[in-house]
């Protein structure tokens, strides 16, 4: 997967929105408001890649004793999120449906209201 596709396969999630909140560098996706993906644009350009997504706690622990790519989310809570490096043991198809999960996750968590409006 590269950024590209990244970027594209976010997008075509329901409501899914794309942000620079934090700088210039971090690319977020988020839905509802809510962020469930975030990745450094220079870490792209580097050639060492990486995402940050919302990930349920067992599972989370479960992920990081399974797959040397994924560790305990970089800046963020280390209990709901996982930091996932492209190019490791996680293929293509595993980082899409680690991507569903994060969404989904947040999707969920939305309000009500808000899960109906979207």
């Amino acid at each position: 997967m590269n950024i590209e596709q990244l970027y594209q396969f976010c997008l075509s999630k329901k409501a899914v929105t794309e942000h620079f909140p934090f700088d210039e560098d971090t690319l977020v996706f988020k839905v509802g408001g809510k962020m469930f993906c975030l990745t450094s644009l220079k870490e792209w350009e580097s050639g060492a890649p990486s995402l940050n997504l919302k990930c349920n706690p067992e599972k989370a622990l479960e992920l990081r004793a399974e797959y040397d790519a994924i560790t305990a989310g970089y800046h963020m809570s280390k209990v709901h999120w996982n930091t996932v490096a492209f190019h490791s043991d996680v293929d293509d198809k595993m980082m899409r449906e680690l991507i569903n999960h994060s969404y989904e996750l947040v999707f969920n968590s939305l309000p009500k209201k808000v899960r109906e409006s979207i």
